[in-house]
């Protein structure tokens, strides 16, 4: 030790020092580790579990039969097929897009490469009654292009082309930006080693590629469904809100609870709050297969 410590360029008495002064520095007295745990679970409680006690709680209030009646109502049935249409739509086309996005970015340069990542970020930027806004301006009856789609029979807003568009629109970044960082830790070495042995790109990308990216792609369209069947900004501007057509089912939650009928608008949130689960433990159980070694992914 004394030898090592030497060749280092210290004592063994300095070293030993050192690593005192960062054991004390990481160290907090037990009032304090107590106090800044009490908070913590505090914040958890009351804002995090407590609402989630009181959805389902509320949804309960009449009984299992009031609930079970309100999510099996027709239009609710039909906002949770809407909502699942434009999920299944839009979470697809943003994992194709925000793997190319992420492909290029993390492996080629070309002028405009920042101009491009700048705007994968808009929609974090941008309000979502923004972005529906932006739709109707451009799609309505009095849009840009609204005169065109009327004259040809397209509807776009107030239908459900404008609620896919709305939710890709607020949705898109998320694949994007959970790939651009992990292939840019990856680095090329991977890809061009293959390329010189003679694979394809088509090759490279499903042997080499996708391997190293699957758990952060998994990820990030946990992340991507979760946030389009839950959106309601960008989609309440461009629906419409006409029942059993255009509602999905964060807004049709919305008009049960203007109607007063809480019972039935807290049963149709409790379907949002179980996906809300499911998309937790799947991203816990996503983050505990990435974090374990490869070794042992492989056995599975």
């Amino acid at each position: 030790m004394a030898i090592t410590a030497t060749l280092h360029g210290g004592s063994p008495i300095a070293h030993g020092a050192h690593r005192y002064e960062n054991n004390a520095a990481t160290r907090e007295q037990p009032w304090v580790r107590r106090l800044i745990l009490t908070l913590a679970l505090a914040f958890f409680v009351l804002f995090l579990l407590m609402p989630l006690v009181v959805v389902f709680h509320q949804a309960l209030a009449k009984g299992w039969g009031a609930a079970l009646a309100a999510v099996t109502d027709p239009d609710a049935l039909a906002a949770v097929r809407l909502t699942l249409l434009a999920a299944g739509i839009a979470v697809p086309l943003n994992l194709v897009f925000g793997v190319a996005a992420a492909w290029s970015i993390a492996r080629f340069e070309f002028r405009g490469k920042q101009i491009l990542s700048t705007l994968i970020d808009l929609p974090f930027s941008v309000s979502p009654v923004i972005a529906g806004l932006i739709y109707v301006l451009m799609f309505g009856a009095q849009g840009w292009f609204g005169h065109w789609f009327i004259e040809h029979d397209i509807k776009i807003v107030f239908a459900v082309p404008g609620i896919v568009l709305a939710t890709m629109f607020v949705t898109f970044p998320f694949v994007a930006r959970e790939l651009i960082p992990l292939m840019q830790a990856q680095g090329r070495d991977d890809e061009e080693a293959a390329t010189v042995l003679g694979a394809s790109g088509l090759q490279t990308f499903w042997r080499v590629t996708l391997p190293n990216i699957k758990w952060g792609l998994l990820y990030g369209t946990i992340l991507c469904n979760a946030r389009a069947m839950g959106e309601f900004g960008a989609v309440s501007v461009v629906s419409g809100h006409i029942r059993g057509q255009t509602n999905t089912m964060p807004l049709h939650v919305e008009i049960l609870y203007n109607e007063y009928n809480f019972a039935a608008a807290f049963a149709v949130a409790s379907l949002l709050a179980m996906l809300a689960l499911v998309t937790l433990a799947l991203k816990s159980w996503v983050e505990w297969q990435a974090n374990r070694p490869v070794a042992q992914q492989e056995i599975i």
